[in-house]
């Protein structure tokens, strides 16, 4: 197999010299970290006052974790390690109510991020032979001008299409031959529901890649995509937090991310006990980010889990896999007591053939006991049969829910087309239980 690489001395470096670039980027990140009124308060009560108090890996786990909340705390200037001037970009994290997360970044910065996203574009086996065509949205949200500027610098063609209008998505890629999507997976799935009323086939576009974020999916959903479009799907990592899109990315091997840990060094603890887990073990990711001076982020906690696989890649990159998002700490449903996770429903339902494109979880409350109901989207002439067929398949799906999350919820099955669509992230629970 012909591997590309973007830089391939950085991205092959020896596991001795990638920790010692580490290093001695963390204490750089300490140094700017200590102006900002936040950390310097949190760093000083454990006794870093300055980067010679990082002498070895050992000391990072004397740094308090950052969270979420923390930087909200912070709004809108306590974690700003430069003097506005300098600032030259503000994003603010996506998806969140109340007090936003907002993330800074000086020229330099913006270019170091730029260069990740460059080498993640071309770890895929992308070049600047493609045409680019970005859906996701511009604007204070990282995905739209990170994976822009990202794959400008690879020298693509770039069509900065943003979120929405698919009508307009879909005569864009026929009019343009786009071959590279950046999209996340819900709404690219929503789009090829949408080819035949658009009398287009995927055999007559001349798509070959999609790079998918922005929200959990599972291994199914990446086959599936993969099957309708004819093309290959890359799943990647990033959060605004740590910059945005670009902090991990597939290779053209497809078996997980690789994380860039020349610009962030990865933890992986266990969410209780805040402890380091070995590489294997599932747990939170927590991220340091090596890159940004403007604003810099010590061992976040990012709520997400997944695992670092211990093995090398078959590509020849030394910088670790991460495992595609299993869940997150924060997202789990407790349904009568018992644990689930919304990933753990779509890795079930997107194994089902009858399931199309489309699902939505739903939770509320009958009586004093919580009601799970997981609603999904069905091939139309699967209507046209009896009604015996289809409570075989309902009570099939609701079989393998049950094997994996416990409880059976119930299972309702929809027409393509009938429930909720999301252009951007996709809202797959709705719960709406009671509040205490």
């Amino acid at each position: 197999m012909d591997i590309p690489f973007w830089s391939k001395e950085i991205e092959t470096l020896d596991r001795a010299s990638l920790q010692a670039i580490q290093l001695e980027r963390l204490r750089d990140m300490v140094s700017w970290a200590l102006k900002t009124p936040f950390y310097n308060k949190k760093l000083s009560s454990v006794g870093i006052r300055s980067p010679e108090d990082i002498r070895g890996f050992r000391d990072l786990e004397r740094i308090p974790f950052t969270t979420k909340d923390d930087l909200r705390r912070s709004f809108p200037k306590g974690l700003l390690a430069v003097e506005m001037t300098e600032v030259v970009r503000i994003h603010s994290s996506s998806g969140t109510t109340g007090i936003p997360t907002v993330i800074y970044y000086t020229r330099d910065d913006v270019d170091r991020w730029t260069d990740l996203l460059a080498r993640s574009i071309v770890a895929t086996g992308a070049s600047a032979q493609d045409i680019f065509q970005n859906m996701m949205s511009y604007g204070l949200f990282t995905g739209g001008l990170g994976l822009h500027y990202g794959a400008e610098r690879v020298g693509m063609a770039v069509i900065p299409i943003g979120g929405g209008n698919t009508k307009r998505q879909i005569q864009t890629m026929k009019d343009f031959q786009t071959t590279i999507l950046h999209v996340t997976p819900s709404y690219l799935l929503h789009i090829h529901s949408q080819f035949e009323a658009e009398g287009v086939k995927a055999g007559d576009l001349a798509l070959r890649r999609a790079f998918i974020g922005a929200e959990p999916h599972s291994e199914n959903t990446r086959r599936k995509i993969d099957d309708l479009l004819h093309i290959q799907a890359f799943n990647s990592y990033g959060l605004s937090e740590l910059n945005g899109p670009g902090v991990a990315f597939e290779c053209v091997c497809r078996k997980d991310m690789h994380l860039w840990e020349d610009a962030y060094i990865v933890e992986i603890i266990d969410p209780t006990t805040g402890r380091n887990v070995e590489d294997g073990q599932e747990g939170e990711v927590v991220l340091t980010n090596l890159i940004r001076r403007a604003m810099p982020i010590l061992r976040y906690r990012t709520r997400d889990l997944a695992f670092l696989h211990p093995e090398p890649c078959e590509c020849g990159r030394t910088h670790r896999r991460l495992s595609r998002i299993l869940g997150r700490t924060d997202d789990m449903l407790i349904i009568n007591g018992v644990n689930v996770f919304p990933s753990q429903i779509e890795e079930k339902i997107m194994k089902v053939p009858e399931v199309a494109t489309n699902y939505q979880i739903h939770v509320d409350k009958k009586g004093a006991l919580d009601r799970l109901t997981v609603k999904v989207e069905i091939y139309p002439k699967l209507f046209l049969g009896d009604v015996a067929k289809l409570e075989a398949l309902r009570a099939r799906i609701r079989e393998e829910l049950r094997s994996s999350i416990v409880i059976s919820p119930n299972v309702e099955l929809h027409e393509p087309g009938s429930l909720p669509v999301s252009e951007g992230k996709a809202k797959r629970v709705v719960d709406e239980r009671p509040k205490d």
